[in-house]
Order: C-alpha cells, then structure tokens, then sequence
C-alpha cells in the first residue's frame, strides 16, 4: 500500500491535481463513463503537462502501483480506472492548435472529438472521429477510430502524423513516421499498450457542411433493409458513410411523435462530398422500402457529431459484445431481424458500421488495425440504468451476439468490446499480434500499461 507520504510527494511534483479519497472532488473524478465498473483507485492524478505524466509514470512504476490511463473516459471496457492504484487522468490536457495552412491539429491528450471538431470546423476542416463528440480522442483513435468520415478519410489512426509519448521507463518519445517508426506503427490501433500519448498530430480533411441525417424503416422492412444497405453502401461513392441500426426512437424532435419510443430499424447517413450532389447520392436508401420516416438535411459536422449525445450519457450501465463480419449473408441478416427488434430502450442498440472505401486503401499490416479484408463491425449494446436489469440485459446481448459470432471473420474492433481475455485480444489484431508483442517488449517489458485491450510482451 502506497503510503500518505508518498502520495504528498507526488503532489509536489506535479502542477496538476492529486485527487484522493478524503478530497471532496473524489467520487465525481472517479467515475466513468461505464457506471458497470466500480472502481476505488488510490490517487487520481491530472497532468496539466508532459512533465506531469512523465513524474505521474515513474511514481506508479517505483511504487509497484496498479496503472490506469483515461482520456476522454468513454471506453466502455472501464480501463481507466482501477482499484488502489493511480489513474492518470488526461482530461485536462485538453488543447487544439490547429494550422490550416498545413492542414494539421496538434491535439492534447485529453481532448474529445467535440474539442477536436470545434477547433478545426473553424477552418472548414475535420478529421474522422466516431459518433459522439463525448468520445476521447485518444481512446478511440488508438484503437482504431470507426465514425462518419470513414469511407471518405479512413480511420482515425490512418490520419496521424505524430504521437508525443511518455513511456514505461518515463522517457519522452516523438513517434511518427521517421522517429520511432515501429511505435508510430503500434499506436495506429494498437491501442494503450505502449504509453501516454500526451498529443496526437492529425491530418485534416476540408468538412464543414454535410448532407446528414436519419431513415427509418418499420420493423417487417428489417431483413430487407439490412441486405439492401450491404450491398448499397460497399459500393456507393466514398463521400457518402451509413450505418445501420436497430434502435428504440427518441422521444423527442426530429421525430413525430406516432414513433416515439418504437422499436425501428434505420439508417444514420453522412454525405461528406459536394452539396449539390448529397441528395443524388443518398436518394437510394431514401427510395427503398418506402421509409417510414426521413430527415436529412444540410448541417454543420458538428452537429452531426453531436446528434446522438443525449442518448449516450455518461454514468449508465453498459453491457457490450462485438464482431467483424465479411459480408452481411443471409445467415447474418436473419440473426439481425430475429434479435434486432428486442432493444430494450432508447439508449441501447445494435449498429453496424461499414468497413470499405478509404479504410480499403491502406494495407492490414501498414498499422496495427488489421481488419481491413472485413467489411463490417457490428456491436450490440444494452444502456440502463436498474442494476437489478443486468440478468436480462445481458442475456439479450450475449444472445444476440452468439447469433451472430459463428460467421464472425475471426476478432471484434477493440473500442467496441468489454474485457474478454487475451486470446480475444490476439484474435482482434490477427497477423500483427506477434509484431505488437515484440514492440511491447521493447517499450513496455514489464507491462505497466497493462489496463487496456493487453497485448502482453514477447517473451
């Protein structure tokens, strides 16, 4: 056990916040996203700086200390947290220089996307990063980064340039493409394994308004709606992203209220490409079916970004499990029809999410994100908040899920999966897994950044 004194010492080092269980800011700074995962750490440390990390990593590495790292504090694992350690938490690591002429943010630790986005829409710039602007930017971009812009910008580790990193030892290290190669490669994907990542440089793409919005179809419309998005969206224009959902509808505008709370299948489409040209493209999905309802309208990107944060809040009990799939088969559709229509509440789902045309465009082993011969991910998701709901909550997902699983390609997308061992871990990175053991080794050997999706060190 860490003693008071210690822990006064580390205080003294940093110019951020040590957070402890007697300060009245405790039970608020250590929660998560996940209210699933309970956790008491020892000390919460903010780092206004890198110097703030490095004497952050040193202290739990020279104290024996269990070691979790938070960034935005959205991943659904409940990774950055743990019990009678340190947590490093980035969140106020929360800076964006953004240089348009060069097209590229350098961007803090502890940002979320709705920092990055606000930022760089200044400039009539973005680059891809998932769903929620609560979401870290982080988190999700070392695990890979599946969100709107996918198919026209790839994923969000396929826009790094730089990574500043604070590694096992405590040392400063700049990762990119000619300095540290090997660990600019693990970053892309591989996610927490390697260090603190204290700031991301990104390369931006010109984003500012999109043609976006939601289609709905009636549940009997399910199996059809499904095939036919798979085979519309591997094909379509790489301006355009759609991810299919089942869902419970929102009681609240833009829906009408006859649809309030009923269990729907549906589409969230992005169309990132010329404005005259978004309703030409989407009038495929539009036409199909009919829909039973439609809003799809010029916005800002953010706004996109932000559409779904009210149904994603921080704090409810999350409960997921996740697949990579080749093609979205007749065996796969039917799973989907069959469990689809049981999402409990608004706040729960099964989304797919499209795997092709930028993210096509790099090789599997040019990072560490290898799924890129899959051609979708799927996740089913249960949100509540009735601890006493759990038995049935789960079982709908882990049902659902074993549905599914037999046609999976092999590994699920890391970001979207809760603790489920090393072997799913190893089969989530496929052919690389052994690359990523080796440059474990090389950077983390004794595994302190061992509260992650583990790729445990070469031996």
């Amino acid at each position: 056990m860490v003693t008071e004194t210690s822990v006064e010492g580390l205080k003294a080092m940093l110019r951020g916040p040590v957070i402890q269980a007697s300060d009245a800011e405790y039970e608020t700074a250590r929660r998560i996203f996940n209210g699933m995962i309970d956790r008491h750490p020892r000390a919460i440390a903010r780092p206004l700086d890198a110097a703030d990390v490095i004497a952050s990593v040193k202290f739990a590495r020279d104290e024996g200390l269990s070691l979790a790292v938070r960034g935005g504090g959205h991943g659904v694992a409940g990774f950055g947290t743990n019990d009678d350690g340190l947590v490093i938490d980035l969140s106020l690591m929360k800076g964006v220089r953004v240089d348009p002429e060069r097209r590229t943010a350098r961007v803090g630790g502890g940002c979320t996307w709705g920092d990055m986005d606000h930022a760089t829409h200044a400039f009539g710039l973005a680059t891809p990063g998932g769903v929620v602007s609560t979401t870290g930017v982080g988190g999700l971009s070392l695990g890979g980064g599946l969100g709107h812009l996918t198919r026209k910008c790839g994923l969000s580790c396929d826009n790094y340039l730089s990574a500043d990193v604070v590694t096992a030892d405590g040392s400063f290290v700049v990762a990119n493409e000619k300095e540290n190669s090997d660990l600019f490669w693990a970053l892309r994907g591989g996610g927490g394994n390697f260090g603190v990542v204290t700031s991301f440089e990104f390369r931006l793409h010109e984003v500012s308004t999109v043609y976006a919005g939601a289609i709905l179809w009636p549940l009997e419309k399910a199996a059809d709606a499904m095939k036919f998005y798979g085979e519309f969206i591997t094909n379509a224009p790489e301006d355009l992203n759609a991810i299919f959902a089942f869902l419970v509808v929102p009681p609240g505008p833009p829906f009408p209220e006859p649809l309030h709370n009923k269990n729907m299948c549906g589409a969230v489409v992005c169309w990132a490409g010329p404005s005259e040209k978004g309703e030409g493209a989407v009038k495929p999905l539009r036409e199909f079916g009919p829909p039973a309802f439609e809003f799809l309208a010029p916005m800002r990107y953010p706004m996109l970004q932000t559409m779904f944060d009210p149904i994603s809040p921080p704090g409810m009990l999350n409960y997921w499990k996740a697949d990579f799939v080749e093609t979205l088969g007749d065996e796969i559709v039917q799973a989907h029809a069959k469990f689809g229509p049981g999402v409990p509440n608004v706040f729960s789902g099964a989304h797919t999410f499209t795997i092709s045309g930028a993210v096509k465009k790099v090789p599997s082993d040019e990072t560490a994100w290898s799924y890129r011969h899959a051609n979708f991910v799927h996740v089913i998701f249960a949100t509540y908040t009735d601890p006493s709901e759990t038995p049935k909550q789960t079982e709908w997902v882990r049902d659902y899920w074993s549905a599914l699983h037999p046609y999976s390609a092999g590994g699920a997308y890391v970001n979207f999966i809760m603790d489920e061992g090393e072997d799913r871990v190893a089969a989530s990175y496929g052919d690389n897994y052994s690359r990523l053991a080796k440059i474990k080794a090389k950077y983390d050997p004794g595994n302190l950044f061992r509260l992650n999706q583990n790729i445990r060190p070469a031996g």
